[in-house]
């Protein structure tokens, strides 16, 4: 299993779908920066000189991307987000965007290592992403990092996420679209939540499924200021 943060292609200056825009389309991100330029490590040079077009917030303009990882690295939650890959689910691109957006502690993938990043919106190169062939190596981690695994489908057996009080610190872990968790991930959960449906659909996609469950862990547990 490895542990990595995306990088860039040389000379890539901008971000996937966030490149300067054409006449017609609005401008994303900021130009150059007026001098004089602000002083300190974290600050890009040739980012200050050319603007900044990437898709981070605007506390994070003009940094270079090993500042921006390290910054979020003082302050990223308890909570992991672990998927598993068999079949190339299109679905984890969103799952890795919306774990950098509640700013998880790390994202895992387990069963195949490839997976879509487009969904991601490059938000993988500042987001740690842990590669496990099996089931049984996510539970070993968990285990050896005291991290209680909650499975999240809606099977009978699964109690509500609406109710459940989840842990501090825990994995959130996802099956694949369609089949859901695998039986040896059951095995492997503490508990497996469910999310309350209303409607004629059986399921819901199991990336809006991962960003409720990531806003019930930070409606829970972090800080809103």
């Amino acid at each position: 299993m490895s542990s990595s943060i995306g990088t860039p292609h040389a000379g890539e200056q901008y971000d996937d779908a966030f490149a300067p825009a054409g006449d017609d389309e609005r401008e994303i991100g900021v130009g150059p920066h007026p001098l004089p330029w602000p002083a300190g490590p974290q600050y890009d040079p040739e980012l200050l000189a050319h603007g900044d077009r990437r898709n981070v917030t605007d506390q994070y303009r003009y940094w270079t991307r090993e500042a921006i990882v390290a910054d979020l690295d003082t302050r990223r939650h308890g909570f992991h987000v672990a998927v598993e890959n068999w079949q190339h689910d299109f679905n984890i691109g969103s799952v890795v965007r919306t774990a950098n957006a509640f700013l998880a502690g790390e994202v895992h993938i387990v069963g195949r290592r490839r997976w879509n990043r487009r969904g991601a919106m490059v938000t993988d190169r500042y987001q740690h992403v842990r590669h496990h062939d099996s089931v049984a190596t996510l539970a070993a981690f968990a285990a050896a990092h005291d991290l209680p695994i909650i499975g999240i489908d809606n099977l009978p057996g699964a109690v509500p996420i609406e109710t459940f009080p989840l842990p501090a610190r825990c994995i959130l872990l996802f099956g694949q679209e369609g089949p859901g968790l695998t039986e040896e991930a059951w095995a492997h959960a503490t508990a497996v939540c469910s999310i309350a449906q209303y409607g004629s659909t059986r399921s819901i996609n199991a990336g809006a499924a991962a960003a409720i469950a990531m806003h019930s862990w930070i409606r829970t547990h972090a800080a809103l200021s």
